[in-house]
Parts: structure tokens; sequence; C-alpha cells
């Protein structure tokens, strides 16, 4: 067991050198942190407890606010090397219930594992935001150009409610002051250093902790990771870029197989085919899909997850043979409305929608240009309209942002133990190349899964051969034997996805359309698989 130490008080300066913050000590020795059984129903198997935080950390002695966290206790004490903090993302993730993420893993021998509903969020002190009084303007993913006043007087109304909603507190509610939350709970559990595991958002989060706490962080984890060297606005293009990538990816495979999906014997044909479908959804339902909008988030979602690229295929094959004549073909219009239905919750489960997600986004700098957006959105609908690009595109309630939010800090080379950076080739919600700035920004590093489209490498998936998102042994051993071991992969290491597209031959073979799994079985089994554990 790790020796907790007393913890004296400790100025940390902020980014700027203008704010110091007082960090709470422990007495005794005796942690301040005073765990009891969880209550509520999905956190039972875990301890909870509160920790009290200033809500202006430059007046550390006034107003305090409450931070939830959990814990899972290490399973094997007498090797117990300490606590790992954890970060789910968003921004705007609840934290407390990530655990059940990692209690299979060898982790959980070694690590009391913390999970933590930072500020503003769950049973923590909450951020408030007015919802706008208007409908929700996006009826379409692709809006036309006169829908585009109707979402940002949209996005206008959010701001105002959420500066009516949060008060002074919102002004608060930054990354930089939830590092520092983050140091007052180590600080209360009486531990010298903290390792840390963050998913998306939560990789910018570890970033931003390691540059104002370098000496007490130890060994880290970013897993699906922002580029710390740009803007939460910038990255969009990657978004829209790894989107487009999925698509291309796509629509080569299945040409190259056109002796069985007949959707075109060139990338060129199979998006004209695509096309053709999309077309004719603007005028109405067809095969099972009700319009553009669900046909597009399908194209989105399943082109990015390269284990249902046959389903696709063979089901945009029979649609197309529907669009002369329909036929009214009830087994397809079933697998088609079940896989529109999963692609719209996947994409979904990919967007937070809430105060702090409203907030933590105008951290950082927003273009003021206006029509700098309806450029790019224009833009975007008229070439990669799949899944959500265009959203990505459009202002948001940033663009209204008013006052004063304090610098971020500037990410550079780690002063801390070198760390482990993870990223996926086909992520749509943190790019390929966003982990690889965060590994060369950090000098961590880097794995990289080639061919998969999965957010969130570690402990993915599972062990159910009916489910279609497997683990992924060339990351969880390496990310394992870092964290337990210290043992750090080379600077770059490439591992191959085991999500891999069904093994259809590009020479047509009898019967083979029939060994293709439905689409609609295996959506819904991949919505399983990709949506958080306690939600499933």
């Amino acid at each position: 067991m790790v020796r907790r130490k007393l913890v004296a008080v400790v100025s940390v300066a902020a980014v700027t050198g203008a704010l110091t913050i007082a960090v709470a000590g422990v007495a005794n020795g005796a942690p301040a942190v005073a765990w009891s059984p969880c209550t509520e129903e999905i956190l039972q198997r875990f301890d909870c407890a509160t920790v009290k935080v200033p809500m202006d950390y430059s007046h550390p002695d006034g107003e305090q606010i409450s931070i939830a966290i959990s814990r899972s206790k290490a399973t094997e004490p007498q090797r117990r090397r300490g606590v790992l903090f954890t970060n789910p993302g968003g921004p705007g993730g609840t934290g407390r219930d990530l655990l059940y993420n990692y209690l299979d893993t060898p982790l959980s021998k070694m690590y009391d594992i913390i999970g933590i509903d930072v500020r503003g969020l769950g049973a923590s002190t909450p951020l408030n935001c007015e919802v706008p009084v208007t409908p929700d303007p996006w009826s379409s993913t692709r809006p036309a150009d006169t829908e585009f006043p109707r979402i940002t007087e949209y996005e206008k109304q959010w701001e105002e409610g959420c500066v009516r909603g949060g008060g002074p507190f919102r002004h608060h509610v930054t990354t930089p002051n939830t590092a520092r939350d983050l140091d007052r709970v180590r600080a209360a559990l009486g531990e010298e250093k903290i390792n840390y595991l963050g998913v998306s958002y939560g990789t910018w989060l570890g970033a931003v902790y390691g540059q104002l706490f370098p000496h007490r962080l130890d060994r880290s984890v970013l897993d699906s990771s922002l580029d710390p060297g740009t803007t939460w606005h910038d990255q969009a293009y990657d978004v829209v870029d790894t989107t487009k990538a999925n698509f291309d990816k796509w629509a080569v495979w299945t040409a190259r197989r056109d002796s069985t999906f007949h959707l075109g014997d060139t990338p060129g044909k199979v998006r004209a085919a695509v096309d053709d479908i999309a077309g004719r959804l603007a005028a109405g339902p067809v095969g099972g899909i009700e319009n553009q909008s669900q046909f597009d988030m399908m194209i989105g979602q399943f082109t990015r997850f390269r284990q249902v690229w046959a389903s696709l295929a063979k089901n945009l094959q029979k649609v197309q043979a529907e669009l002369p004549l329909p036929t009214g073909d009830p087994a397809l219009a079933e697998s088609n409305r079940r896989a529109a239905a999963a692609a719209t919750r996947l994409t979904e489960q990919a967007t937070t929608e809430n105060g702090v997600y409203r907030t933590i986004l105008c951290d950082w700098a927003w273009p003021a240009d206006l029509n700098s957006y309806y450029r790019d959105m224009r833009q975007v609908r008229d070439t990669v309209p799949f899944g959500s690009t265009v959203p990505q595109m459009a202002p948001n309630n940033c663009f209204f942002h008013q006052g004063d939010r304090e610098p971020l800090p500037v990410i550079g080379k780690a002063r801390y133990p070198k760390g482990l950076v993870l990223a996926a080739e086909g992520d749509t919600q943190t790019p390929l190349v966003n982990g690889q700035a965060m590994a060369k920004t950090l000098g961590s590093s880097l794995i990289a899964v080639r061919g998969e489209g999965q957010h969130g490498q570690y402990a993915a998936g599972g062990g159910d051969p009916d489910i279609p998102v497997k683990r992924n042994p060339c990351v969880d051993d390496k990310v394992n034997a870092y964290l337990i071991d210290g043992k750090l992969p080379p600077r770059r290491t490439d591992c191959d996805s085991v999500n891999r597209p069904a093994a259809i031959p590009t020479d047509p073979k009898p019967g083979i359309e029939d060994l293709i799994a439905d689409l609609g079985n295996i959506a819904e089994q991949l919505l399983h698989a990709v949506l958080p554990r306690p939600a499933r």
C-alpha cells in the first residue's frame, strides 16, 4: 500500500501567474473524505463522498461548492499503488459511474479508481441553464440557407438562458477550475500524487491538470484525445475530414465487391448511388427510411464502424432497387427502421447537451464572423452531410458569449512522467490527428489504432461474441503494462482494429449475401456495445 502523507497547504500559480490557489490540507494525516456506501441504485457497488472546494479560486475562503466523487477500492490492497482519477469527457459527462468501465480490468486490483462529477454536474453543485422557448431548429441534417438565422437565434437563446440560470457560478465553471478541483480532491484523499485516465474532453482536462500541477501527476493515459494546440471550433474541421475519410474508405471497399453489392464498381459510382437514395428521400420515405436526416445519420455512423460496412451496403442495394418501383419489402423496411433508430441514438450518445457543455466550450475563442459559419455550413451540407457534420460547423451559444474568461494554459512538453495517448483512425469525435498532436506536444507515447471507428480505445467492447465491438488486446495490454508496471510502449505504436469489415470476397461466391448480418440487428448490437455501461 502506498503510504499516505501529511499534505501541507500548497500554493499553485495559475497559467498567467496572476492567480494563487490555496489547496486545503489534511489534518493529522487523516483523509478529509468521509466515504460511505453510495445510495443511488446505479452506484451501489461503490463508495461515495463529497469534497468542498471554492467556487472562486481567487477567493478560496469565499463561497464553497460540492464535488461528488465515487470510489472502487483496489481489490488487492497489498499491491495498491495509489488512486486513478477518471473522467469520461463531454465536456459535461457525469463521472461517478465511469468506474464500471474499468472494474473487469487489472487496474481494479491495484488502484482505488475514483469517479468525479465535475463542478456543475450530477450530484455536484449544479450549473443550470434555462432552455430556449423556441423549438429546436435542427429538423434536418441539411438545413436550407433560410434556416441558418433560426439556428443562430436558437443558440443566442441558449446563451441568454445560461447567463440567467447559471448566475455568478457560471463564470467559474472552466477547465482550469475543474483541474483545481481535482487537486483539491487529491489533497482531501491524502494522496501525494494521482494517476489519471481521461477520455475525449477528459484528455484536455488531464493535460491542463498536468500543466498546472505537474508535481502532482504520476502516470497518465489520454484516451481519444483532443488537440491541445487549437480551438474546439477548429477541431470540428478534423471531424468533417474524418467523416469523409470513413465514407471514402467504405466506398472503395464496397466498389471492390460490386459483384455482391451492385452499388457501383468505382467509389464515385457508389457515392452516386448514395446520392440517388438521398435525393429520393427528399421526396418521401423509401425502404423503411423516413427522410434524408435518418439516412445521413445511418451513413455517418455505419461507415464509421467497419464491422457494419457489409450490412449497410447490402441494405442500400435493396433500397436502390426500390427507387424506380417500390415493392414495400417489409423485412427491408423493418431492418432499416431499426438501423435508423440505432444511428440516431448513436449520434445523440456522442452529443452532450447541458449547462456545463455550453459553458466549458466558451473557454476557447470562437470566430466572430457569422458569415464564416454559414459558408462552412453550406460547404459541408453540399459535400459531406453525413452524421452531424453540419451542426459541427454552425454557430453555437459561445458566439454570443460575453465577459472575461481566464486564459487557457498553454500546453507544453510534460513536466511529469511521460504518459500515453490513444487515438483511432476512424473516430469522428476525436480524430486521429488530434491525438497525434497531443502526443507530440506532451512528448508522450502514442498508440494509433488503424481501421477503428470506436471512440474510447481502452477496455472498449467486451468478450461476448454476439457483440460487434471487441476488446483490442494490442491496446489493452500496453495500457495495462504502463499503468501497472510503468512500461511505456515506443514513441508510436500502431495497432490494427479487431473490429474489421465482414470477410466478403472481391469475387462473387454463391450464397455470400445470406451470411451478411442484418443491418437492424447489428446496429442495435453496436448501440448496446457503445452505450455507457450503466445505460445498457
